[in-house]
């Protein structure tokens, strides 16, 4: 698969380094950002059974006009469906609600302080066995459960979904996941929207002519292994952001944001979280 903005290429799958994200939309409105995102250049769409909105992301898809063979579809299991028994029939029912006979990536959404992770692992193993996805990974595993989660596979993880935006220092992730040649996903990667009244990124965007949103993804997609998959509703914010895919920003500007990171600078934290790193 060719896509604007690069691939990664890991356990035998070519992820598009730029997708969409779809958490928090549903409905006709995810039926829309999916076609019209696609129908922008996007190749890589992202959902989870926790969103609701896999029928919807599967009408979006079909809706765009393009064979399933060009469209990168990664969804999740929620946390309480880690038992090998509930995630082979979570597994059944996202691809009956997608309309596809198989995903590309399908992913553990966070780990479950009920179900050790080398069970859930091996659950989620035998998703790829039976062909239900053609990759298989992780998502919300701080370092020390990369690890854990790799030692307990018998095939390649391909990455790791978590939390990465300029304010967030995530090295010792990276650091994880590149030691095991997997890639990371970076959700909620404008951080809310702080991106865009950044004094730095705003300054760095006016100087390439596009959005403090492009320059974000920009940064973040010309980084080693690592996959940004923003969202928005809006079909003219989202060719927007496409820009990020031909943005090359100079050694000094990526060094610039670099230094906007910080370990405490962490949005997602629910109850239920691991603890971080």
């Amino acid at each position: 698969m060719s896509a604007a903005g690069g691939t990664f290429d890991v356990a035998g799958v070519s992820i598009p380094k730029l997708g969409l994200g779809t958490f928090d939309m549903d409905g006709e409105a995810a039926v829309v950002a999916v076609s019209e995102g696609l129908k922008a250049g996007y190749r890589h769409v992202d959902t989870a059974e926790m969103y609701g909105n896999e029928r919807a992301v599967g009408e979006g898809i079909r809706a765009s006009g393009l064979p399933r063979e060009d469209v990168f579809v990664t969804t999740k299991v929620w946390h309480d469906h880690l038992t090998d028994h509930a995630m082979q029939s979570a597994a059944e029912a996202s691809l009956d609600r997608l309309g596809v006979g198989q995903v590309d990536l399908y992913l553990i959404h966070w780990p479950s302080p009920d179900v050790p992770v080398a069970e859930a692992v091996r659950a989620l193993c035998r998703i790829r066995h039976r062909g239900l996805a053609r990759a298989v990974g992780v998502s919300n595993f701080p370092a020390a459960l990369v690890e854990e989660a790799v030692a307990a596979a018998d095939v390649e993880l391909a990455v790791n979904q978590v939390e990465y935006h300029p304010y967030l220092d995530q090295d010792p992730v990276l650091s994880a996941v590149r030691r095991n040649g997997m890639g990371l996903i970076a959700y909620c990667p404008i951080a809310r929207g702080k991106v865009l009244r950044d004094e730095t990124i705003v300054g760095i965007a006016e100087r390439h002519g596009v959005s403090p949103v492009a320059v974000t993804l920009a940064w973040l997609i010309a980084q080693d292994g690592v996959i940004a998959i923003p969202k928005s509703r809006s079909p003219q914010r989202l060719r927007e952001n496409f820009a990020a895919a031909t943005l090359t920003l100079t050694t000094e500007e990526h060094a610039a944001i670099d230094a906007l990171r910080s370990p405490s600078g962490r949005l997602i934290d629910p109850d239920f979280a691991p603890a971080w790193d």
